[in-house]
């Protein structure tokens, strides 16, 4: 049975921020999918031990107030990880809309708490990721317009009705992916290994000119060629 026939899960997360590395998570959700199946949703909320930032809270609503009794980050990322792990090991892809933000910051999480990291957590088990972003370029290359989420589910007839939540972006960015499947069939045939190690050239080569696109007006502009996570730096890391 090709992959797209049977369930996945989305993940999302809402933060304090956009620095992968010194940012928090605050909510997060997985939500699987797909194979006749109805939705299922696991969504976290945790106490990020910083002051949440008005100007994300002004995006997703999330207030310090409504933090303040959740639970420890530590113990929340932990349950984070361990949910991911255990859809690896149940064979299902990892949806993640523009992944090497929501997995990088998930993975500086886990260092910063002293947990193992989630390939350490993966050990033999392959994850396999799909990334609506990284395809949606690919395959529609010269589409003008913004390409976040909401746009997305515009492009392909998905109904966005939570925007800014993890639970809603996390379902808007897997119906997004079976629209895509849909739409440009081929990679129906493919593997989910072909498919994750396709999307890690395309997300390279994207970089590439993305970042020559950006130094047009910045020339020390950096975009990461890495997906779908940035390593950890050699000095420093999370803190």
């Amino acid at each position: 049975m090709s992959w797209h026939l049977g369930r996945m899960a989305a993940f999302d997360c809402e933060t304090t921020g956009v620095d992968v590395e010194q940012d928090r998570i605050i909510t997060s959700a997985l939500v699987e999918v797909g194979g006749g199946q109805r939705a299922v949703t696991r969504a976290w909320m945790c106490n990020p031990g910083i002051p949440i930032p008005r100007a994300a809270t002004k995006i997703h609503h999330i207030t310090d107030a409504q933090v303040r009794g959740a639970r420890p980050a530590a113990v929340v990322i932990a349950e984070i990880a361990a949910a991911i792990v255990g859809h690896a090991r149940a064979g299902r892809p990892l949806v993640v809309m523009n992944a090497p933000y929501d997995l990088t910051l998930l993975d500086r999480e886990l260092g910063r708490h002293g947990l193992p990291s989630l390939a350490h957590q993966l050990a033999d088990t392959d994850l396999h990721v799909i990334d609506p972003l990284v395809i949606d370029r690919q395959a529609d290359r010269w589409r003008k317009g913004p390409r976040n989420l909401e746009a997305l589910a515009k492009t392909y007839g998905v109904e966005l009705t939570r925007a800014h939540t993890a639970d809603g972006d996390a379902l808007a960015a897997a119906r997004v992916v079976e629209a895509i499947t849909k739409r440009y069939g081929t990679i129906q045939s493919w593997t989910l290994e072909h498919l994750h190690w396709m999307q890690v050239e395309w997300a390279a080569a994207q970089a590439i000119d993305r970042q020559a696109y950006l130094r047009q007006k910045n020339p020390a502009a950096l975009v990461s060629e890495h997906w779908p996570m940035i390593p950890r730096p050699r000095t420093g890391g999370a803190r």
